[in-house]
């Protein structure tokens, strides 16, 4: 057979696959070769192939030369067009344009995967030529093939840019005079002139120094020699004030060296004041602005009827339909979508470099043809669009034909690497493996309660981590921050709770926000969509099926719907999940075979009989969890283990027989890159606008923001933001999610965060490069930006102190200690807590922690020991601290009390860990421990003997079950833990080492034996 040759040529006789064919090979109809490797035609190796194929006509080594190795990492790269040609612009004079030249800017940003993508820009001065804004044009083309062919690539016209393409020069861009090759010669330094600037958002333009550039709506800057004055219209938000102050302090800096005066003025003022007078005789004297209308372009604009052109031969040709849908785009075409302020070229996956660059002309020649200077030109590739752009179609299906294959991809980029293509943005990325970090300091103290009726009901600490599906609960989690407490409450949804006891939850639960005068985070949780923090904070969560409240009783009662309700002495199967002893959950589920799944364990009982289910993928550190949630569910009876395909026929039989079941993990929703957008919210309307590169700057304390990490949305609640507008944050939430303006298919029950401003949690604040400082009294607020551009520095503002702890309801009371959940708690020794975390713990959770896993990109979550770091601790603070976390824990009404548990802080492997120990400074870290356990224990009585780990002992006769004088404050599944040394090895026959080391079952079967279990 002849040899088959593929040349790409810009100018070619097109064979079915867009290459010259040579010698007439047979095979061209149902093959390609490349590189002598044939792909056959509906492979996904070929489909990938048909994708790529168009990248070699544009090859690193044609690509020109200022464009080598373009958008290898994260930032931005800005190319000026000389003499048709990219000029690689200085990083010095980033942000400088000039009005009569055309640049091609090249933003890269790494994705939470580690992927890179481009948006490529290209900025056209007002007074540039039509060859250097065509050359602009060809070359962001080009640079996009080069990259892979995915970039979203945008047009961008002085004065009229893009809020992204504004979002990386922040504050703002203000073009000078001059260019390279229109004629004008660069503005020399020279004698201030005054000038005047208008602000529209993040727009500032140049206008005429006149009285008939001002209007009401928009904010003005007028920049004398001396002085630079901000005229804020009446109509202008506060928003887009505190931002044009930015502009101010731009042009102090950059052509007042930072020495000169500032004012503000605002729109109706008075002569009175002095530095208006001095404002209104730049103008010849105060007289009223006239009402101005939006001129006759922008209204044609905004009511733009939407039209779809095909491109056929560098022509845009009207496509007829009755309405816009995904089905009329040929992934062999282009085609040109017009919105008016917009106009978008879709580029289809198979179309030529030379057919995309006709469709960018065909774009540009129906704009200037329509004198629409202000429009935008965006250009996508098919399957990479972009959410705007899918938002303009009547239908757009979720997945589509053109989904890229990731195993055929990476052969045809190793193909195209070795032609000499960049194909870093074509391959795979590697998947996320780490485990989610919970961002919160988990040694405080919780409290749990459940809604019923208009009521809630304070649970006993022993029972605080077990929630029912048809309930609602409340909880309220005090921990140490930075500096002070900080405060979490939120509510808790089953799925199977009825719409009133949600709404008496929220209800409740933003009348405790409201009543610390909204210092503490909120938080709204569904079940099953539990974030890593409510589990971290729980650490070991329980879910039974059924219902306590009456609302949830009613309603089965209505629906005459059987109440399955958990019983100790009924059937019941479990779940059991997480990640180690921070973090593991035990969720009830309907007690048959196919609710098993090979990736988990279970625990399935039946009255008195117990066993434990092991799935072939799991490890033996899901299996160590499954021990510890046993502890709590059946604490006194041992089990029999199950291995998957070697059950007994009793465990089939309590199942209901045998039955196909999942093999897959199943998946929550993953956390994305994230987005923040800036909200009006009235009569019910919502209204967002995306900040794009956003900082912690953007985050105005007059004003609302969300940001949406797909996985969880934040609401972020300026100070100055009024009390009744504060009350609608979380519908705020509710109305994003409905909306759901990144069409991200977000989930309704997604949790949601309402974050105050000056008590950010660390789970919100990761997201920024976070200053605690700025979080004052006044906020990130317009007068504070003011007094700092005024000032020249950043006022000395005192931060605000927190709030003493409150007594709900006016009431001061002191709760029952036994209702206070002290971080250290458990109700089984193995149950590890953070609080003052021990080496001992520290060997038992290296058995469950993967460092590996865990997420390099962030830091790890902030642990903090609450007890004293020195010998001598102050009392008086330590005493004063106690009382103010037990006022702030104070329940709305007074509960029962309970009796105390006093637990043993001994955990497998103490002795072991202990032992470890280097002999150096023992003496001090044996101080240091015994502080640590007299702080983690908190209870240990006045001449009661302990042993080496801090804990009270007993003797044995106490400590059996069948003793005549039971001792009442132990952990009565971990008995044998109060027994002394001494008698713990006269008894077991071992030492407390030897016996940590052995597995569950045989501890337990031991333990059985000496009536201690």
């Amino acid at each position: 057979m002849p040899r088959h040759a593929l040349v790409p040529r810009l100018n070619y006789k097109n064979c079915s696959y867009g290459w010259v064919c040579y010698l007439g090979c047979r095979r061209c109809s149902s093959m390609v070769l490349f590189e002598s490797k044939y792909f056959k035609k509906g492979s996904s190796d070929f489909k990938d192939f048909g994708f790529y194929k168009n990248l070699m006509a544009v090859s690193m080594r044609d690509l020109d030369s200022a464009f080598q190795g373009a958008g290898q990492k994260a930032g931005i790269e800005i190319w000026r067009i000389e003499n048709f040609k990219p000029v690689p612009v200085p990083k010095s004079s980033y942000g400088k344009f000039f009005t009569g030249d055309s640049y091609v800017i090249l933003k890269t940003t790494a994705s939470k995967s580690g992927a890179l993508r481009h948006d490529i820009h290209y900025w056209l001065g007002k007074d540039t030529s039509q060859d250097e804004a065509g050359t602009a044009a060809i070359k962001t083309v080009e640079l996009d093939a080069a990259l892979g062919g995915r970039a979203v690539q945008y047009r961008e016209v002085q004065g009229h840019e893009t809020e992204k393409f504004l979002s990386y020069f922040k504050p703002c861009i203000i073009p000078q005079e001059g260019g390279v090759a229109s004629g004008f010669k660069h503005a020399e330094a020279e004698e201030h002139k005054t000038r005047m600037f208008v602000c529209r958002g993040k727009h500032v333009v140049h206008v005429p120094f006149a009285r008939s550039s001002l209007s009401h709506d928009d904010i003005f800057i007028l920049d004398t020699q001396s002085k630079i004055f901000q005229f804020n219209g009446s109509n202008s938000s506060i928003q887009e004030r505190a931002k044009a102050l930015e502009v101010v302090q731009y042009i102090k800096d950059t052509y007042h060296d930072g020495k000169c005066e500032v004012a503000a003025i605002e729109d109706g003022k008075l002569m009175a004041d002095a530095e208006t007078g001095e404002f209104w005789g730049f103008f010849g004297g105060f007289a009223p602005l006239p009402r101005k209308t939006a001129v006759d372009e922008d209204k044609t604009l905004d009511s733009h009827t939407t039209k779809l052109y095909c491109v056929n031969k560098g022509q845009a040709e009207p496509v007829e339909a009755d309405s816009l849908a995904r089905e009329l785009l040929e992934t062999n075409k282009c085609y040109l979508l017009d919105c008016g302020i917009e106009m978008f070229v879709w580029m289809g996956r198979t179309t030529s470099l030379d057919e995309r660059k006709s469709a960018s002309g065909a774009a540009e020649e129906l704009l200037q043809s329509a004198d629409r200077s202000k429009s935008h030109i965006i250009r996508v590739i098919e399957g990479f669009e972009t959410v705007m752009f899918k938002s303009k179609f009547d239908s757009w299906p979720q997945t589509t034909n053109v989904t890229v294959s990731e195993d055929g991809r990476g052969k045809v980029a190793a193909l195209l690497k070795r032609q000499g293509v960049n194909v870093r943005g074509l391959l795979k990325a590697e998947p996320i493996k780490e485990e989610p970090q919970p961002f919160i300091d988990c040694t405080g103290n919780l409290q749990v309660w459940r809604v019923n009726g208009q009521e809630k009901i304070l649970l006993p600490a022993a029972d605080q981590s077990k929630f029912y599906s048809g309930d609602c609960f409340i909880f309220q989690y005090s921990y140490p921050g930075e500096d002070n407490e900080e405060y979490l409450i939120g509510t808790w949804f089953g799925e199977q709770s009825v719409e009133e006891d949600r709404a008496t939850a929220n209800s409740l639960a933003s009348k405790m926000v409201e009543s610390m005068k909204f210092l503490p985070a909120q938080a709204r949780i569904y079940e099953g969509h539990e974030p890593i923090q409510f589990f971290t904070i729980f650490q070991s969560f329980i879910v039974f099926k059924g219902g306590l409240s009456d609302g949830y009783k009613n309603f089965i009662a209505e629906k005459e719907i059987p109440d399955k309700t958990y019983k100790e002495d009924g059937v019941a199967l479990f779940r059991v999940q997480g990640s180690g002893p921070d973090n593991m959950q035990a969720i009830q589920v309907e007690a048959v075979a196919s609710s098993l799944n090979s990736t988990y364990c279970y625990i399935l009982h039946s009255g008195s009989t117990v066993f434990t289910w092991s799935g072939s993928l799991t490890t033996s550190e899901n299996q160590e969890i499954v021990e510890r949630q046993l502890d709590l569910i059946k604490p006194n009876l041992q089990s029999k283990p199950q291995k998957e395909g070697t059950e007994s026929e009793q465990f089939w039989e309590l199942l209901g027989g045998k039955s196909e079941y999942a093999s897959q993990k199943i998946v929550r929703e993953a956390e994305s890159d994230p987005h923040l957008f800036s909200c009006t919210f009235s009569k019910g309307n919502l209204k967002v606008t995306e900040i794009y590169n956003f900082a912690q700057d953007d985050l105005m304390t007059e004003d609302i923001f969300i940001l949406d990490c797909h996985s969880e949305i934040f609401v972020w609640v300026g100070q100055q933001v009024d009390t009744k507008t504060k009350l609608q944050a979380l519908t705020i939430g509710e109305k994003f999610i409905e909306h759901d303006f990144l069409l991200e298919k977000l989930s309704r029950e997604i949790p949601i965060y309402i974050i105050m401003e000056g008590s950010e949690p660390p789970f919100f604040t990761r997201f920024f490069t976070w200053d605690s400082t700025k979080s004052n009294m006044h906020g990130n607020s317009f007068q504070r930006k003011l007094a700092i551009v005024k000032n020249g520095g950043t006022p000395v503002l005192d931060k605000p102190k927190r709030r003493a702890p409150v007594s709900y309801g006016g009431r001061s009371a002191v709760p029952d200690k036994s209702q206070q959940r002290s971080r250290s708690m458990s109700f089984s020794p193995d149950r590890v807590r953070v609080r003052g975390r021990s080496p001992a713990f520290n060997a038992l959770a290296a058995n469950f922690e993967s460092p590996g896993n865990r997420n390099l990109s962030t830091p790890p979550p902030m642990v903090r020991k609450i007890y004293p770091k020195s010998v001598t601790p102050d009392s008086s603070k330590l005493a004063s601290k106690s009382s103010a976390i037990a006022a702030l824990t104070a329940s709305f009404e007074k509960s029962p009390p309970t009796r105390e548990f006093l637990i043993p802080k001994i955990v497998k492997a103490t002795r072991e860990s202990v032992d470890s120990k280097p002999e150096t400074n023992s003496k001090e870290d044996g101080m240091s421990n015994r502080i640590e356990s007299l702080t983690i224990q908190e209870d240990v009585k006045e001449g009661e003997v302990e042993d080496e780990e801090g804990l009270p002992i007993y003797p044995y006769e106490r400590l059996k079950i069948s003793s005549e004088d039971p001792v009442t404050e132990i952990d009565v599944t971990k008995r044998e833990t109060y027994l002394s040394s001494e008698e713990f090895k006269e008894k077991f026959g071992m030492t407390k080492d030897a016996f940590y080391k052995l597995p569950k079952w045989k501890q337990n079967k031991l333990k059985m034996a000496l009536q201690l279990f």
